[in-house]
């Protein structure tokens, strides 16, 4: 599935995260869990905003954040998920 990424949120992702999108193409290769719905209600979308947690092909481990499309995926964000995260999503995924 191809990626859409705007030119701000590859902005943010390159100096505020230090992600490529390459990694974010890697993440959802080797995603073993089931995507979560993000609930945050400012983070509420139409459709539904979709989040998972995977590595890449180097061990890095990413939160992945996207709009599901009929031809795309529209990444909102990636960045290294906190404890927290990581839990939620390790409860829920599976």
């Amino acid at each position: 599935m191809k990626l859409k990424i705007s030119s701000g949120v590859r902005q943010k992702l390159q100096v505020k995260h230090r992600v490529t999108e390459r990694e974010i193409e890697q993440c959802f290769m080797n995603r073993e869990g089931k995507y979560l719905i993000d609930t945050r209600e400012d983070h509420q979308s139409d459709p539904q905003t979709l989040w998972f947690i995977a590595e890449t092909n180097c061990g890095r481990l990413l939160k992945i954040c996207f709009i599901p499309k009929t031809d795309c995926f529209i990444v909102r964000t990636a960045y290294s998920p906190n404890e927290a995260e990581i839990g939620i999503y390790k409860r829920h995924s599976l």
